[in-house]
């Protein structure tokens, strides 16, 4: 006897919501049907253990007959089950659900799928028509055939099925064609249900294709295979996992060739349930704003999201790796996600152990360490930026790379260079442009570090910070054990010199500085203040493309028989030329000349080189 009904009173109002929510997410459905299907085998063997069944979940795909199937053999439902848990989808307090998610912005959209039993109306966002044909595998029970074209209204009866477990049928509306097409079907099970517990097969109905040539053979099908792993890499112990198998593993997860640096398995029972492994990827480019690894995230084996920050701190999405929290509070909004204790502890368990492993290879691989600095060093950088217990944990572990490719501490460098340098920590950004003024430095026997990467402007910043006794000046910005006690031959005339170079240079704010400096042969350093530098550098960064006027000074060297020529010259045309040549060269020793003053460079050097050959 056919029942007929509508299936709540709220649920006309509850359809256009899942629909508009989950637009975007749409392809969400086949997750939701598929891991229901596992939910029902779960289930159908805790209530008989003993029943020996090939448990499986099978998706068809038919695109000639535009339904797409998702069928199990768990435990099944008697009418009862399906006026409970379908027909009465707002017996949780539809008004609640409405009051909870009925406003507007992302807040309110964290996860309405699964939440008061809807995922299995997802099915709705993609089919025109939904059949349920389901079969209890308690003895005695009768199976049903449940229908509904709106998810509003249903038809129920008696059914012919003789085997338990349900199958779902979905006629595809025409507009989502897509999901009729075994590629992207495949796509989807491979993003959502790649590591499930039971096994989840694809089978597709073959379009009809001509009939074979005479005399030829046929070559018999292999038998089918799961699209998932069962017991994935994560759910084993450290200890049991081979090197091989974390390479392989996250090259089929992530479809990476260029193997992992190295990685952190996560494997804890207690006081939360998770599992995972992190890799350290090597960068392929250098690092400028987020490059998210990704990190994707499990609920019991079921894919749930890339990069979730209110669980993954936001630097260790620059690793790519998985994360399995089964009782992850996934059914509320993400702002509770963000506020949760059990959360934040787990979130901090996590850094803890990627700053353990770290410090573990620091203190006793220290050659592999050094070895892949290069690599992680913006990681640990913005990790040591973004979370205070990071850096307490790392602060000891961070490295400085000298210009003569020598690793150390900082604390390596302060007692290293401390006889010159005192508390300073004096630094490249670019080691061949900056390459007179580091050997100012080296030549001196005082260290200079490399500070090249776009991260280092903030991370020299947060240094600073937190440890105040320690300043960081980049080999342009300081004069520091530079300057000699040694008098130049003869007095120069500083007021005509600053004149000088004013007048040639179109400049008459430019300051101009006399210094002995210990390197007679370098006539002039460009050297431009520290903070005021950086908030350059900064403002570049950040300021949506606003450009500050330069603000270095000229240091004019006492001690440079080119400056004392100079001083002794005439203002003529050809003082005046010098003078520009000195400028640019200085400007040169600093940073990269501007296209149209590098072009003035070269026509003076051709001049220059024409009238040594005169």
């Amino acid at each position: 006897m056919e029942n007929r009904g509508s299936i709540s009173i709220h649920a006309q109002n509850i359809m256009p919501i899942i629909k508009k929510w989950l637009y975007s997410d749409k392809d969400i459905f086949i997750r939701e049907l598929v891991s229901n299907g596992c939910d029902a085998i779960t289930k159908r063997k805790l209530a008989q253990p003993e029943a020996e069944v090939e448990y499986r979940v099978t998706v068809s795909v038919d695109e000639a007959a535009g339904v797409l199937t998702f069928a199990d053999n768990g435990i099944g439902m008697t009418a009862e089950e399906v006026e409970k848990y379908i027909n009465q989808v707002a017996f949780s307090g539809a008004e609640e659900f409405l009051k909870q998610y009925g406003g507007e912005g992302d807040e309110k959209k964290g996860g309405i799928i699964g939440h008061f039993g809807l995922g299995f109306y997802s099915a709705f966002m993609v089919a025109s028509k939904v059949e349920i044909d389901t079969l209890s595998c308690m003895e005695g029970s009768q199976a049903v055939r449940w229908t509904s074209e709106d998810g509003m209204t249903f038809a129920m009866e008696p059914s012919a099925r003789a085997a338990a477990g349900t199958t779902i049928t979905l006629t595809i509306s025409e507009e989502e064609h897509e999901f009729l097409h075994e590629y992207r079907v495949r796509e989807v099970l491979d993003k959502y249900c790649a590591f499930l517990t039971t096994p989840v097969y694809l089978d597709a109905v073959e379009k009809e294709t001509p009939a074979a040539e005479a005399g030829e053979e046929k070559e018999a099908p292999a038998g089918p295979k799961p699209i998932n792993d069962t017991h994935p890499l994560w759910l084993k112990k450290p200890s049991d996992c081979t090197e091989e198998e974390y390479k392989a593993f996250y090259t089929k997860v992530f479809h990476e060739y260029e193997p992992p640096l190295f990685w952190v398995h996560l494997n804890v029972d207690y006081p939360f349930n998770l599992k995972g492994i992190l890799y350290f990827p090597k960068l392929k480019q250098e690092f400028g704003g987020m490059l998210e690894g990704p990190i994707k995230l499990f609920s019991g084996q079921v894919f749930v999201a890339d990069n979730i920050k209110e669980v993954i701190p936001e630097f260790l999405t620059l690793l790519k790796g998985v994360i399995d929290c089964p009782d992850l509070p996934l059914n509320v909004s993400r702002s509770f996600l963000q506020n949760d204790g059990y959360v934040k502890k787990l979130s901090a368990y996590i850094t803890r152990k990627v700053a353990d492993r770290l410090t573990g290879l620091f203190a006793s691989e220290r050659e592999n360490y050094e070895k892949y600095w290069n690599d992680i060093h913006p990681f640990i950088k913005f990790g040591c930026m973004k979370d205070d217990a990071f850096y307490d944990r790392m602060k000891d572990a961070l490295l400085l790379k000298t210009t003569d490719e020598r690793m150390m501490t900082i604390q390596a460098y302060l007692d290293a260079n401390r006889e010159k340098a005192e508390n300073k920590v004096f630094y490249a950004s670019d080691a061949k442009v900056q390459a007179a003024a580091i050997a100012l430095y080296t030549q001196q026997g005082i260290d200079v570090v490399l500070f090249d990467s776009p991260i280092d402007t903030n991370f020299i910043s947060f240094l600073e910070y937190k440890n105040k006794d320690v300043r960081y000046s980049r080999v342009d910005a300081d004069l520091s054990g530079l300057t000699s006690d040694e008098a130049a031959e003869a007095a120069l005339d500083a007021d005509k010199l600053t004149a000088l170079f004013r007048d040639a240079l179109g400049k008459e704010d430019l300051q101009v500085k006399l210094e002995s400096l210990k390197n007679a042969d370098l006539p002039a350093m460009a050297i431009e203040e520290e903070q005021m530098r950086r908030f350059k550098d900064m403002s570049r960064l950040y300021g949506g493309g606003f450009a500050m006027p330069s603000a270095a000074s000229l240091v004019l060297n006492k001690r440079s028989p080119v400056i004392a020529a100079l001083s002794a010259r005439e203002a003529d045309e050809d003082a005046k030329m010098i003078c520009r040549q000195v400028y640019d060269l200085a400007e040169m020793a600093r940073q990269p000349l501007e296209a149209e003053a590098m072009g003035a460079f070269i026509e003076r050097s051709n001049k220059f080189l024409e009238r040594l050959l005169k």
